[in-house]
C-alpha cells in the first residue's frame, strides 16, 4: 500500500467557512476516485508547536493507484477551489507500507 500525506498551513485570511467547504468537498472524494483504499483529514489538534493546520491522508493499493487519485479530476478540482486558494504552504510525502 502507499500512503500519501499532505500537511497544509494556511493563509491568514482563511476562515471558518473555507475550512467547512474543503471539509465538505474531500469528504466527497472517496465515492469519486475509486483508487482511494482509505480516506482521512482534518484540522489539526495544536497538541504540539510547529505543525501545520490541516492534514490529508490517503491510502491507495501501490505506485500505479497513486495518479488516479492524485490526477483525478474531482481531486483536481479540490486542489484549485480550495487548497491552491487557502494553502500558504503545502508539504507532501508518499511512502509505502505493508498491509
Amino acid at each position: 500500500m502507499i500512503i500519501h500525506l499532505a500537511i497544509f498551513r494556511w493563509n491568514n485570511d482563511v476562515d471558518p467557512a473555507q475550512i467547512a467547504g474543503l471539509r465538505e468537498a474531500l469528504a466527497e472524494l472517496p465515492d469519486l476516485i475509486p483508487a482511494l483504499m482509505t480516506y482521512r483529514f482534518g484540522e489539526d489538534l495544536a497538541l504540539r508547536e510547529g505543525t501545520g493546520d490541516f492534514g490529508v491522508m490517503a491510502v491507495v493499493a501501490d505506485e500505479a493507484d497513486v495518479p488516479g487519485y492524485l490526477d483525478h479530476p474531482a481531486h483536481l478540482k479540490v486542489v484549485e477551489r480550495f487548497t491552491k486558494v487557502m494553502a500558504a504552504q503545502r508539504i507532501t510525502v508518499q511512502f509505502a507500507v505493508k498491509d
